[in-house]
């Protein structure tokens, strides 16, 4: 047996933040080792160590699992007796951990599932259910929790045939078990409802059972479950009711057992009633009629927050169908509604401005980022809105008349009451605003009873004027443009924006977050129809100095690594300054260059806010895209130390970022050879061990390509370009990451003279030859077609259809007639992008004119070629605009920190090698012109054997 002491030391070490690092990669160096995830594995479950090791453990097998299962084609990078060996004892091995460990497993387990389950693990449902016990808890609870990790995944998910294999799979052997543990926990309450420690025990696991009630239902009525509707319906019921003094809690904070059964019950009685209505509809009352008791009668304490958000969010659902929303229908029932529910649900409480005080940036998060979906405010908001839209003229009405007693009851102490005010806003944008809010525009519906504008000047306009206005309520006034920002109109902007701004000064944590937030989405709000920034950059440029200097100021105000990334909001607004500064950033571009670089130096110690730290590189874009050309050496100087720092100190988060800014600074003078500083970068980025690690792949591509036309003779004195080839050679050998080869190719061959690459075109065809055989090849055609064509039209670098021709034979004799006519001629037309569309046509046009291979070789191509250039040209590809539009990146859907994140502020444009042809007709008449005169009238006389229709179209280009 395995000493398992010095893999534990090791385990502990990483939790000492002096230790981790180095720690860390001891292990890893071990990773390797056959066997070595079964050692993690032994310690986590081994009770002789202490807790914090075995988490540690268990921690490091996840994400071991995480890095070492499969291989982007889905191939297993274990050895098989680990990969068996770990599926065989991981299920038992949760089932009988503490419930943090299980937690940690059960991440593994789902990632182990995303890959093999069910087919290369079809035995896991058959073990899951052979384990569950009649009277033990503790192990079903094990059970349920595996269960759980696996079946949870399917959550999000959209409909295809293997999700519903799978699913079925599952319920056909789970289903029927898994409702009959549920009936026999239901009596094992009953019969100990005087036993706390075994109710505590049944709810945590009830608590399972309703989850998984909720996976097994998300993406098909399970049939065991229709079929049992009755008495599924009838459980429900009986603990949405369920009360038990033993369940209770003290604690006002932390929901209890009690809080997150009824939660759990609710959420999926809003599945439910949204995607099996004709299934339940017979229950619905009795659920809304629990509801309502449920909400007139729960505590305002915090642990109740989950409860009943989600108990509004069945009832947001219910009102949703028409049929049963009319017993909302009643003037004096929606009263009660607003009375008893939503404005006490929509009030702030004492924890609200705790935590508004305490952890304002959570309170931030939590109101403007939608992450308060859990919260009362929002969910009582929802309601509200859903009752408006099936009975809009009461429920506005009675609403507004609800606003107009809570903003009286304020102006009768404003000191006394603000928080009544408070109260009157949110319940007013509730009533107001219409639809979903779009990240960009925020709400664009509004409700036509009300009035947007005046609500505004008579009630919120006073408290941005007010220096003493209390911080919630400017907090409020400055949420309200947030909100209705679309709806406000051009000449009140240019009023409001200097308020802003002002308030970007207050001493308030929250008051000039929110500014900054409110700032940001006004620089980026464009006109309808013109596109054009609804607050021009002329306005913006005198005060940018200043703006960006304070803004800076709030960021560095703590310069711990954790602080100055706190606040990605701030950040985000430096960086809609920048990008609506465009080239007018050389006001501010050296103090903002130097706070960015300081930034970057800082936060490179512990990166912890990936939000932060991409709208801060984004940033960075904008400086490296903006700044003078002229600036370019300085600007790379400048940033040399700080990215060799984050290369040298292998910072993994932010290395996509840095090859990317790297790339943009070295395309912006192409033409230039490499700065001297930065020749010392090709040797590491040529390195294997960077292009391990996914995200950095397109950067890396990026950086190289922009590299090679900068150091091609470096490269070639250097014997570095077979180092670049065998990359080519790893990247296409995968699915994901071929195109990302291809265009590494493509970069040396613009890049290099055909004589350095005349050594390895053999092998470059090989490689290409072996990979379109391949099983996965489909896509893989289409990018070897644009590559052909990017060859056969590029005659002027000594290329061309007939050096492919040669190079191929070279490979194996007339290979290339069954390459053209399969693959290049059919899929030539399903070239969907227009420059690749471009380059097509160049290059049969070229083949046409000057190919000797197509005259003496293949003459049968020449009018196969010929109708294929004709098909291409009937919708010729237009001319490429110069895009110059940076798109928003929507932090909801972008997932940060995980893999590759492009930055918009420098993205790459497509290249166009035949940007000079812009009528692209008339070019290939003239050129085909051209070439009938240089050999003597040949192109002509092809022309006469073919048929009529393509005759008379290629002679009106030829005459074009």
């Amino acid at each position: 047996m395995a000493d398992l002491a010095p893999l534990a030391q090791l385990l502990d070490a990483t939790l000492d933040p002096k230790q981790n690092k180095q720690a860390e990669a001891q292990i890893k160096s071990e990773e390797q080792r056959p066997g070595f995830a079964l050692l993690l594995l032994q310690i986590t479950a081994s009770s002789s160590y202490p807790l914090q090791t075995r988490l540690a453990s268990a921690l490091f097998f996840k994400n071991f699992v995480k890095r070492n299962w499969t291989d982007v084609e889905g191939n297993y990078k274990l050895a098989e007796q680990d990969v068996v060996a770990i599926k065989k004892e991981i299920i038992g091995l949760m089932i009988s951990v503490p419930a943090n460990i299980q937690s940690q497993l059960g991440e593994a387990v789902s990632i182990i599932a995303d890959s093999d389950f069910f087919e290369r693990w079809d035995t896991l449902v058959d073990d899951l259910v052979s384990r569950l016990t009649a009277d033990n808890l503790s192990v079903n609870t094990g059970v349920l929790q595996v269960a759980h990790s696996i079946f949870g995944r399917w959550r999000p998910l959209f409909r295809s045939d293997e999700l519903y294999s799978e699913v079925n799979h599952v319920v056909s052997k789970f289903g029927q078990p898994f409702l009959s543990l549920w009936q026999s926990l239901d009596q094992y309450v009953d019969s100990h409802a005087n036993d706390a420690a075994a109710l505590k025990q049944a709810f945590t696991e009830l608590d399972l059972i309703l989850q998984l009630f909720y996976d097994l239902s998300c993406q098909d009525l399970p049939p065991v479950i229709e079929d049992n509707m009755a008495g599924v319906a009838g459980l429900l019921l009986k603990y949405l009711t369920y009360d038990n003094k033993s369940l209770q809690t003290d604690d006002e904070e932390e929901a209890g057992l009690l809080q997150t059964t009824k939660a759990n019950i609710f959420e999926a009685l809003t599945l439910f009633v949204g995607k099996y209505y004709d299934d339940v509809k017979q229950y619905v009352r009795q659920f809304v009629e629990s509801s309502w008791t449920l909400l007139t009668n729960v505590g305002a304490e915090p642990k109740n927050d989950i409860l009943v958000s989600k108990a509004l969010q069945f009832l947001t659902s219910v009102t949703r169908i028409n049929e049963q929303a009319q017993v909302f229908s009643d003037a004096n029932i929606q009263t009660q509604i607003i009375e008893k529910v939503v404005v006490p649900n929509i009030a702030l409480r004492d924890s609200d401005i705790e935590t508004f005080e305490d952890e304002p940036i959570e309170f931030i998060r939590r109101d403007l980022e939608g992450s308060d979906s859990e919260t009362r405010r929002r969910a009582a908001s929802d309601f509200l809105r859903e009752l408006s839209d099936q009975f809009e003229s009461s429920v506005t009405q009675i609403g507004m008349s609800f606003v107009d007693k809570l903003l009286q009851n304020y102006k009768s102490s404003p000191q006394q009451h603000w928080r009544s005010k408070d109260t009157a806003v949110n319940l007013y944008y509730a009533i107001a605003a219409k639809g979903v809010a779009t990240a960009s525009h925020g709400v664009v519906s509004v409700n036509s009873q009300v009035n947007i504008g005046d609500f505004f000047s008579q009630n919120l306009a006073s408290d941005l004027q007010d220096a003493n206005a209390q911080p919630l309520l400017k907090v409020d006034a400055i949420k309200y443009l947030y909100v209705f920002r679309s709806r406000i109109g051009k000449e009140q902007w240019q009023q409001v924006v200097p308020l802003l701004v002002n308030h970007l000064g207050h001493s308030n944590y929250c008051v000039y977050t929110y500014a900054a937030v409110v700032t940001e989405r006004a620089l980026a709000l464009t006109e309808e129809g013109t596109g054009k920034l609804i607050i021009d950059p002329s306005n913006i440029a005198p005060l940018a100095k200043e703006l960006t200097e304070h803004l800076f100021s709030l960021i560095l105000q703590d310069r711990q690594p954790a602080k100055v990334q706190e606040n990605e909001f701030v950040m985000r607004c430096i960086m809609r300054v920048l990008i609506v500064l465009r080239e007018g950033i050389s006001v501010v571009a050296s103090g903002v260059l130097s706070h960015l670089i300081d930034i970057t130096n800082i936060i490179a110690t512990n990166p912890s806010n990936p939000r932060f730290y991409y709208y801060h590189f984004e940033s960075l874009g904008a400086v490296v895209r903006f700044s003078a050309t002229s600036t370019t050496e300085a600007l790379g100087k400048a940033l040399f130390v700080p990215f060799t720092s984050i290369l040298q100190n292998g910072v993994d988060e932010f290395m996509p970022y840095v090859f990317q800014l790297l790339a943009a600074l070295f395309e912006k003078e192409p033409n230039k050879p490499l700065p001297q500083d930065f020749s010392p970068l090709i040797a590491p980025v040529l390195m294997p061990n960077l292009w391990e690690q996914r995200g950095n792949v397109p950067a890396l591509v990026r950086l190289l390509s922009a590299i090679v036309p900068r150091a091609t003779d470096d490269l070639v004195k250097n014997n570095q370009l077979p180092n670049v080839l065998g990359l080519f050679q790893k990247l296409i050998s995968t699915k994901t990451n071929e195109a990302y080869g291809m265009d590494l190719l493509e970069s040396c061959i613009t890049a290099f003279p055909p004589a350095s690459l005349s050594p390895y075109w053999i092998d470059i065809l090989k490689i290409m030859l072996t990979r379109l055989q391949g099983k996965q090849a489909t896509s893989f055609q289409l990018r070897f077609v644009r590559f052909y064509h990017f060859v056969a039209s590029r005659d002027d670098k000594g290329l061309g259809a007939d050096f492919f021709v040669a190079e191929t034979d070279k490979v194996q004799n007339d290979v290339f007639r069954g390459l053209y006519l399969s693959i290049v001629l059919p899929k030539t037309q399903e070239l969907a992008r227009p420059i690749d569309r471009k380059i097509a046509a160049v290059s049969l046009t070229k083949t046409l004119a000057d190919s000797q291979a197509f005259v003496t070789r293949y003459p049968k191509g020449w009018p196969l070629t010929c109708n294929a250039l004709l098909k291409l040209l009937e919708n010729p590809p237009l001319p490429s605009a110069k895009d110059d539009l940076i798109m928003d990146q929507d932090v909801e859907d972008a997932v940060f920190g995980v893999g590759f994140t492009a930055l918009n502020t420098i993205k790459k444009l497509p290249v166009d090698p035949f940007e000079n042809i812009t009528d692209l007709r008339q070019w290939v008449g003239q050129y085909l012109k051209a070439a009938d005169q240089r050999h003597n009238g040949r192109i002509g006389q092809v022309v006469g054997g073919m048929a009529p229709e393509a005759q008379q179209v290629l002679t009106q280009y030829m005459q074009l």
